[in-house]
């Protein structure tokens, strides 16, 4: 029997790690924590630049945590913004499917959601990579 993803742990994880997040432009501080499929908990907060859209997401923050402490899949994840829940971006959630897959789960409103709801049309995993001289 699987253990349940406690979800107070990753929202408490979350709000903590939000208060370390770089934010001079937006005052916006997130803050993220996942469960890893080994039972780690790893987290991430956004890391704002003067240009915007060179802005770190929290959740860019946690997949780079999952890179660096050893890899693994994540299960499920939390994300808050200065105090309240928040749902990752689009482009976040691709991030998110590529290392959780359609199943992993995002709490979205207080509720757990697959993220193939959240992504109904994520790009497949068989894509990601292509080969350029295959023909």
């Amino acid at each position: 029997m699987t253990k349940p993803i406690d979800w107070t742990l990753l929202r408490t994880t979350a709000l903590a790690v939000a208060k370390n997040a770089y934010a001079p432009y937006s005052k916006f501080r997130v803050g993220a924590a996942a469960l890893v499929d080994d039972g780690r908990i790893i987290t991430g907060c956004n890391v704002e630049n003067a240009s915007y859209g060179m802005t770190l997401c929290a959740e860019c923050g946690v997949i780079s945590e999952l890179a660096r402490s050893g890899g693994g899949r994540l299960v499920a994840l939390c994300t808050v913004g200065n105090d309240q829940p928040v749902t990752p971006c689009g482009r976040c959630r691709q991030l998110l499917w590529e290392h959780g897959g359609a199943n992993m789960l995002l709490e979205v409103n207080g509720e757990p959601r697959k993220l193939s709801e959240m992504l109904p049309v994520a790009f497949p995993e068989e894509s990601v990579f292509v080969n350029p001289e295959a023909d």
